[in-house]
């Protein structure tokens, strides 16, 4: 049996981006298309399970998709400025939030938090739709992804730091050891939290006292994009320019690679709760990394 399984979710132009796993439905942003893909069930077989939504919105480039804590799946629209949800009646709606939302999370304090990449602000949506927004205090910084923990972890793309922000929005950043990094994905883990460096082909691991380890992967020019902490401390990477995603230990060693093929391009990716990993294949489809 292969490693790995591929369900087509979109045609080749859809563009598979943010991944998420909410029970049994898997769910994918299609970021070219407009639209949200549903797979049924965790290991559907083929892509006969697969619904589509479509958010009748051209140009809102959906990208990362979360579990809502209220049986809903939330996601942020990249060019609308708005943060979307389906409920699990299928219902579509939207808060404008503005600022170019790109990295989402379910926060400590059950809230949606978002990155609002093109203002250097976090944005916070309640499930009934009340805004607020915290500025990060540094200009230019481009934050990308974000994870929670006890506070918000994020990566500041530009500002080659990772930042961190209690719910009452007093800010913190670090500063990356390696120059123009680029850090993009970052995800909260038992020992801290992981992040990955796109331009520089490494993983890092901050810890709550602000120590930052970093870590070479094998192929520099590998673009990690997005990161999942797994059970054990290590996490898996999805590397954007070699068509892979590698597992690393507790210790920040690659233990195994799985190849999708050139031009995959993977991007987002979660951790189903029987320890099997789905990966946003942007070719069109999902890749179902089994346990």
């Amino acid at each position: 049996m292969s490693r790995w399984t591929e369900i087509k979710v979109g045609a080749a132009g859809d563009g598979p981006y943010g991944v998420a796993v909410a029970g049994d439905e898997v769910w994918t942003t299609l970021v070219h298309a407009g639209a949200i893909a549903q797979l049924a069930a965790v290991g559907a077989p083929d892509s006969s399970a697969v619904e589509r939504f479509e958010l009748k919105a051209a140009g809102s480039k959906p990208s990362v998709i979360v579990a809502g804590p209220d049986g809903g799946v939330w996601f942020s629209r990249n060019g609308d400025d708005k943060i979307g949800r389906i409920g699990a009646d299928g219902s579509k709606s939207a808060v404008e939030l503005g600022g170019s939302p790109y990295g989402l999370c379910v926060g400590p304090d059950g809230a949606l938090w978002s990155t609002l990449m093109s203002v250097d602000v976090i944005g916070r949506v309640t499930v009934d739709g009340e805004v607020t927004q915290y500025p990060i205090g540094t200009a230019g910084a481009f934050p990308a992804m974000i994870t929670a923990a006890e506070e918000l972890w994020f990566a500041l793309n530009q500002g080659n730091a990772i930042g961190r922000m209690t719910i009452d929005g007093e800010v913190t950043t670090y500063p990356l050891p390696t120059e123009g990094a680029g850090p993009v994905g970052i995800s909260a883990g038992r020992d801290g939290v992981w992040f990955v460096e796109l331009l520089a082909g490494q993983a890092g691991r901050i810890t709550a006292d602000g120590k930052i380890t970093e870590y070479p992967l094998p192929d520099r020019a590998s673009k990690p994009h997005a990161v999942v902490a797994t059970d054990d401390g290590g996490c898996w990477i999805t590397l954007w320019g070699s068509g892979s995603a590698v597992r690393l230990d507790a210790e920040g060693a690659v233990v195994e690679e799985v190849s999708f093929g050139e031009g995959t391009e993977p991007h987002g990716l979660a951790l189903a709760a029987d320890g099997s990993v789905w990966v946003a294949l942007e070719s069109g489809s999902l890749a179902h990394i089994h346990a």
